[in-house]
This record gives C-alpha cells, structure tokens and sequence, in this order.
C-alpha cells in the first residue's frame, strides 16, 4: 500500500497541547431547538442540549490541532466519552477546555472538559483521528454510490 504523503507530512501536535473556546448559548442550542423532525425534544427544557455541547467539544479539539495540519488535512471524530452533568441555560457562557493526552498515528486523545459560569458541565475523553479530505471524500463518495 503505497504511503499517503499528506498524512506523513503531519507535524505532531505536542502531547499537553491545551485550548479553549467560549459561547453564548442561543435558544439554537438548546433541546427543543435541535431538530423539528424529533418529536420527543419539543417539550423539553430550554437548555444547552448534550449534543451541542459534544459539538463544541468537537469544534474545539479541531481548533487546537488546526495549526499542526496542512491545507489537505482534517480530523474526524471516532469516539466521545462524556457526561453532562449541569443545565446551562439562554445567555450563560459556556467554556470548553480540551487537552492533547496522546498521539498515535493518525489517532489523537483528548481530555474535555466543559463549564458555565457556575461550574463543570460536562467533562470526559474525545478521540479524533486524522484524514486527508481527498480520501474522505471518496469513501463517502463510495458509501453513497451504494
């Protein structure tokens, strides 16, 4: 198999490599506002729903080891361990924290950790693993092809 070079040409973020976002929660952010198609959100709380929260996570570990890839590479997520542990509700701040633990490869590991202004709302494990968006691509092209 021959050797991908855009995945070989990955500068390796270094293990301890932390970033943080921040975001106002929107009423697009909460339960009830996810998907119109899924009945059983529209009588929920009016909170930041878990799946925007992982989303977050996800947009933050993107963020963190943006600078170390090359124009044609990504990171895809391939596993998410976390709770959700506090409401967050409209106009609270939410800070997500992440931390590079280990690379593998193509494989990365993330410690996550998410707070409003009151505390800890969530925190666990991301993984993600590196792609070239050429060969992504054309995997999906395949499945789709099906």
């Amino acid at each position: 198999m021959p050797v991908n070079v855009e995945l070989s040409s990955i500068v390796t973020p270094p293990i301890g490599l932390s970033h943080r976002e921040r975001m106002i929660v929107a009423r697009r952010h909460t339960v009830p506002n996810l998907d119109d198609t899924w009945p059983g959100f529209k009588d929920m709380p009016v909170v930041f729903a878990t799946a925007m929260m992982c989303g977050f996570i996800e947009q933050t570990c993107i963020e963190a080891v943006r600078p170390y890839l090359t124009a044609a590479q990504r990171t895809v997520g391939t596993h998410l361990n976390v709770s959700h542990v506090a409401p967050t509700p409209i106009g609270l701040a939410v800070t997500a924290e992440v931390e590079l633990l280990a690379v593998n490869g193509k494989r990365m590991e993330f410690r996550v950790r998410c707070s409003d202004e009151t505390g800890v709302i969530g925190e666990g494990t991301h993984h993600r693993a590196l792609v070239t968006m050429d060969e992504f691509c054309k995997r999906v092209l395949k499945k789709e092809k099906r």
